[in-house]
């Protein structure tokens, strides 16, 4: 960019919301926007290049008078280093809705963060307050060990909780997560947590029946917690930077541990180079969950059904080569593995057998996939298939729940990798 030409952001008019805030969360709020009519995808070639010429002549006149695009009376606003102390309601019913008119609230009922409680919480995490733990996209928020322990409190965590929520926070503020993507995007698209080791148990996070479901403490505010950070902390609110088209039950709270004693193969923190004694929290990208209900007895029979129910034609990982998750169930986890088949076994066959025939895509969407995944795959045919992620590795597998011929499917946001991160 050459020196006196101002840098423009273009974005469509629905989400104006979404770049005003994010460009004051960057210390840029007057930064001039060139706006684009929406939606894109309803219209004809002639009618996106009458916009694209549009949104050229609106970039000449921005370039030319910056003043055209910007926000009247923008300005830079800073984040305090230490949480204020504000007065708040004593009522619980009260406090609620005074922290709904600040928009503080995920529409459930909220915890008070007294000066008592959140002392509590940061003194159990056994760091310093003012510690930065990381910086929270899309807003930019700074979240220290006290702003942490203040959404923990507010989620109802117990302050047992709060190593294992920090290491949530640094897993998914990790490159490789693209939590700016998974903030602001259309999709249903949340942090999945899963937790591994002893820790897992000290604190009962629920690995076993209805370990996705209600009634187990440590997961559901554990979730939340996460949740209330990303929202307070990383700014996006619902219909502001959270532009989710209809978004998901999972971004209220996602959370649960491997069944590592009913599985037959090393739990997932192994697999990624940790010590079995070692306590770990996996953050992935969860697009939602699909459940699998098959009484087959067989390898060869469960893998088929299983692969052939992953592989559906709006299913992101094969837009991007994500990384799609299965969480198999105890007793499908057996057939495969009283066959001789290893979790790398199942990983290379089931990547093998859920290649999506490119037929099945509507047209512009093989035309997105193939701007998408072109450079690996080639130039698509009439004989093409597409494999959900770019490599068998990446096809995730850990074994959660209890009895029950059921396991489940975890499609990803598909722009995002999990990461894992050690308990400390």
């Amino acid at each position: 960019m050459k020196r006196g030409v101002p840098a423009i952001t273009i974005c469509s008019d629905q989400f104006i919301v979404l770049g005003r805030k994010q460009l004051k969360a960057l210390g840029s709020e007057g930064h001039p926007i060139a706006v684009i009519p929406h939606p894109f995808g309803l219209r004809t070639r002639e009618q996106v290049r009458a916009i694209a010429e549009t949104c050229v002549t609106d970039i000449a006149r921005i370039a030319v008078d910056p003043k055209a695009g910007a926000l009247p009376g923008a300005k830079v606003s800073g984040a305090p280093a230490r949480a204020v102390r504000i007065e708040a309601p004593d009522d619980v019913d009260e406090f609620d809705q005074f922290c709904i008119a600040r928009k503080w609230s995920d529409g459930l009922p909220l915890r008070p963060p007294t000066v008592e409680k959140v002392e509590r919480m940061i003194a159990a995490s056994g760091r310093a307050a003012e510690e930065v733990i990381a910086i929270v996209q899309p807003g930019f928020g700074t979240a220290t060990v006290e702003g942490i322990a203040i959404n923990a409190v507010m989620a109802g965590c117990r302050p047992e909780y709060i190593r294992t929520l920090i290491a949530a926070v640094e897993a998914f503020t990790d490159r490789r997560f693209n939590l700016q993507g998974i903030q602001a995007t259309t999709n249903p698209a949340t942090a999945m947590i899963i937790v591994n080791g002893p820790e897992a148990r000290r604190i009962g996070v629920n690995g076993h029946l209805n370990c996705l479901g209600q009634g187990a403490w440590a997961n559901a505010t554990l979730g939340r917690a996460l949740r209330l950070i990303m929202q307070n902390i990383g700014g996006t609110l619902p219909g502001e930077m959270d532009r989710a088209t209809q978004g998901q039950p999972g971004k209220y709270s996602f959370c649960c541990a491997e069944n590592e004693a009913d599985s037959p193969w090393e739990p997932l923190h192994v697999e990624r180079g940790f010590h079995k004694d070692d306590s770990t929290v996996t953050i992935v990208g969860a697009a939602g969950t699909v459940n699998f209900n098959s009484h087959a007895k067989d390898a060869a029979d469960l893998l088929n059904v299983i692969a052939d129910s992953i592989c559906f034609p709006t299913n992101n990982d094969y837009y991007f080569g994500g990384e799609p998750w299965l969480l198999l169930g105890p007793e499908h986890a057996e057939i495969l593995a009283r066959e001789g088949l290893s979790k790398r076994d199942v990983k290379l066959k089931l990547w093998e057998m859920s290649k999506l025939h490119v037929d099945r895509l509507a047209a512009k969407d093989r035309m997105r996939l193939q701007h998408t995944r072109g450079a690996e795959l080639g130039q698509f045919s009439a004989d093409t298939k597409i494999p959900i992620s770019i490599k068998p590795e990446e096809v995730s597998i850990i074994v959660a729940g209890g009895p029950g011929t059921h396991s489940v499917h975890v499609p990803t946001f598909g722009h995002t990798r999990s990461v894992t991160k050690k308990i400390n």
